[in-house]
């Protein structure tokens, strides 16, 4: 059992392009790092007080979590199972997309081997060889991909760092297992993923130690509180608040000509109320929709074929919904009932 401490304490990307990209998520959700020095190991979060930042790579992370070092990690998918491998009994994964570092982790072969497409045909490469060599810095995920697919005996799997694109020009593999985001950097290698080499789809994921979990309520508390900026920042991506001035005879009225139009549904529903006028008559009422960024200007059109004037649309920065999905999700996991009492 993980001891108890009076902080909670969070494990961070501590350089490269995950460390940036948490960072800036976030900052996106309220919730800046005070970071000042980038040697500097720990760190707070001014929003959250309760909680201490804790600077790691990535691959050390999800170690960290599991073994009680630290309470909460957030750390791309991959190294979380190139870490644990397939126990992941010790932790629980709070929330499994983040949004943000995605990439996918690939078998890659040089260009020229026309004959290998997909897995079966690189099985038959590596028995017409004698033998094939991957150079991988996942090397647990490596090997548990190619004892899946009876590749263990065929394919050698070999740790190495560095540019591991080099590796079969240098000679010390015939084939690598690597992260990719766009496949530039393979291509640009004069190498090519296979049909079925798809080891893991990953982004960044925010993990939890279990056992922590259901000991510290100062820590779920604190689960809760991070979940419901995350997916209520996540919600208002690409969202905006559409307001405009409408004249009816009643509320009435303008909602069924608000529900004549395709694109302006909302959330639940527009939002419409009177609008104080100087001349006291009435007869104008304010309209507030949320239109995803895909529909924002057929919604605007439709808002001025119905008459509505005075158009101001306005990004969302959050959508808060009345109970976290993620987080009732976790409860259940847990083997909480009280799921409707947190809120």
């Amino acid at each position: 059992m993980a001891a108890s401490h009076p902080q909670v304490r969070l494990g961070l990307p501590s350089k490269g392009r995950m460390e940036d990209e948490t960072m800036t998520f976030l900052a996106e959700c309220n919730l800046r790092v005070d970071k000042t020095n980038p040697r500097q190991y720990s760190a707070r979060i001014p929003a959250m007080p309760e909680i201490l930042v804790l600077f790691q790579r990535a691959r050390d992370i999800a170690r960290s979590v599991a073994a009680g070092d630290i309470d909460l990690g957030i750390t791309g998918y991959d190294t979380v199972l190139d870490a644990l491998g397939d126990d992941l009994s010790d932790i629980i994964v709070v929330h499994e997309a983040l949004g943000y570092g995605e990439c996918r982790l690939v078998v890659a072969v040089p260009d020229e081997w026309d004959d290998v497409t997909d897995l079966p045909s690189l099985n038959q490469k590596a028995q017409s060889t004698g033998g094939l060599r991957a150079a991988t810095k996942h090397v647990t995920s490596a090997e548990l991909f190619f004892g899946k697919h009876n590749l263990s005996e065929a394919i050698q799997v070999v740790s190495a760092d560095g540019a591991l694109e080099a590796a079969p020009a240098v000679g010390y593999a015939e084939m690598i297992v690597d992260i990719t985001s766009t496949g530039t950097t393979l291509r640009d290698n004069r190498l090519k993923t296979i049909d079925g080499g798809t080891l893991v789809e990953s982004q960044a994921v925010m993990i939890a130690n279990r056992e922590s979990l259901r000991s510290q309520d100062q820590l779920l508390e604190t689960a809760r509180h991070l979940l419901e900026f995350f997916e209520a920042r996540l919600r208002a991506r690409g969202q905006y608040l559409v307001m405009a001035n409408m004249r009816g005879s009643s509320e009435a009225e303008i909602a069924e000509r608000i529900f004549t139009q395709t694109d302006l549904g909302g959330l639940q529903g527009p939002t419409i109320s009177p609008v104080a006028t100087r001349d006291g008559q009435g007869g104008w009422y304010a309209i507030n929709i949320i239109v995803s960024q895909k529909r924002l200007y057929r919604a605007i059109q439709q808002i001025r074929g119905i008459d509505g004037s005075g158009v101001v649309v306005t990004p969302t920065t959050f959508i808060f919904e009345e109970r976290p999905e993620r987080y009732q999700r976790l409860l259940r996991e847990l083997g909480r009932v009280e799921a409707s009492n947190h809120d």
